[in-house]
């Protein structure tokens, strides 16, 4: 433990949005004899996950929705590590690094903000077949993905091959999911103007959904507005439908059909960091860390959780459900992270605490270049006018004015010039052409 003359050790586990905006905070209110501040995660930057469609899309570049921890966390120690286990009877976690060996980290404060995995179910296959959208290196792969297969298409013979190749299945109809079909079959029409042998009718585009309707955080009249606007353009839409299998790129779905797909997209929800299993701190039925409206862990006022790996009560739903808990998204984190930092610094000072309350505002989401849809206090907009509201919505939360400024010159140069449509195939496998030349020798 430190003395009373030492600053208080303060570890954040988790440098996403929660843990970056935290730290940030943390580091520009208090002072170095205050406190000295630990983050640690497996990347040494910081991914804003609302944008990973656009940069799938390719309307962004994708080194401009992350930000670089060492560069914004200046006066911040930062690790670049995984975490192993959470001891909170000792005060300590235990990390590895990129190369598996172990140290153990002692605090005084503990912020978890570990996040969320993508939640896979016991679907024959989809292990082996699919590929998700949560990280920046899953975009590039999956921007790069989609026009390596219309490459091929586009150079074979066979008519089955053909189809199989440009059959992109998505499963899952929350925002993620949405958007990142939306985007990408927004980008592959666009593309087929360079290929003489690819018309847009030639791709086919499939949306799963478990449940009868998407996008439940906006209202139902949105959310089958936006599924009309998506088979408008030739998107095939399955609701109450359910992905049964997808062995050897063969689709079965619950409701009788099949076809073959090289491309399944995985975004039917998230569930929060395992590791958090390996830990004494409390946790709900979901395996999320039990926190109180003030964002600290029940029970232990030296930790604090927030994000998708924690269960906060949503105080707007109160009344109608006491126990709600706030919803593993990006509106909840932004606003978390800013009350999570105050908590913290009014705690350190012998001040007090505020109760995270936010009242749904409404939610905006992209479908593509000039599309999206908004339902905004009560504000309901489509096309262009909610494309521009998604838009300014998310930069306006991007960390750090540095990027926001790229993320901005990167949309204004996408209007003044064509959409950059190439796929760089070999950051799929940068090793294949080494290998290649040492095997001919």
């Amino acid at each position: 433990m430190a003395g009373k003359s030492d600053p208080t050790r303060i570890l954040i586990i988790g440098g996403g949005y929660v843990g970056m905006y935290t730290a940030l905070k943390l580091q520009s209110k208090l002072g170095r004899r205050e406190a000295s501040v630990t983050v640690v995660d497996p990347q040494p930057h910081m991914t804003y996950q609302p944008f990973l469609p656009e940069a799938a899309a390719g309307n962004v570049e994708p080194r401009h929705v992350v930000a670089p921890l060492r560069r914004v966390l200046k006066r911040c120690h930062v690790l670049t590590a995984r975490v192993t286990e959470i001891n909170h009877a000792d005060q300590a976690v235990t990390v590895a690094d990129s190369e598996g060996v172990t140290d153990t980290l002692e605090y005084d404060e503990l912020v978890v903000a570990l996040g969320s995995v993508s939640r896979l179910l016991p679907i024959p296959g989809l292990a082996e077949q699919g590929i998700g959208l949560k990280t920046v290196g899953e975009a590039i792969y999956l921007r790069n993905h989609v026009l390596a297969k219309m490459d091929a298409a586009s150079t074979t013979f066979d008519p089955r091959l053909r189809d199989r190749l440009l059959n992109f299945t998505f499963v899952g109809g929350g925002y993620a999911g949405i958007e990142a079909l939306a985007e990408l079959e927004d980008m592959a029409r666009y593309a087929t103007r360079y290929y003489d042998n690819i018309d847009p009718e030639d791709m086919k585009f499939t949306l799963i959904e478990a449940a009868g309707r998407i996008m439940p955080e906006v209202s139902e009249k949105m959310g089958v507005y936006t599924v009309k606007a998506l088979e408008e353009r030739g998107i095939s839409v399955y609701l109450n439908t359910f992905l049964k299998s997808v062995e050897g790129g063969h689709a079965v779905l619950s409701d009788g059909t099949e076809f073959d797909t090289d491309t399944l997209v995985w975004n039917a929800g998230v569930k929060a960091n395992p590791v958090l299993k390996n830990s004494d701190l409390p946790l709900d039925e979901r395996g999320r860390v039990k926190a109180t409206s003030h964002l600290q862990v029940d029970g232990l006022p030296n930790v604090w959780a927030s994000g998708d790996c924690s269960a906060v009560p949503d105080l707007s739903k109160a009344e109608e459900n006491p126990e709600a808990t706030c919803a593993p998204s990006a509106q909840h984190a932004v606003r978390q992270a800013e009350q999570l930092a105050k908590n913290m610094i009014a705690h350190l000072r012998g001040k007090k605490t505020g109760e995270y309350h936010h009242a749904y505002a409404g939610s905006v989401a992209g479908l593509g270049l000039y599309k999206g849809v908004a339902d905004v206090y009560g504000f309901k907009a489509k096309g262009i006018i909610a494309w521009f509201m998604h838009r300014t919505y998310h930069v306006s939360k991007m960390p750090t004015f540095n990027r926001k400024a790229r993320i901005v010159i990167d949309w204004t140069l996408a209007f003044l010039f064509r959409r950059e449509v190439v796929s760089m195939g070999q950051i799929q496998d940068p090793k294949a052409a080494f290998e290649r030349a040492a095997s001919s020798d």
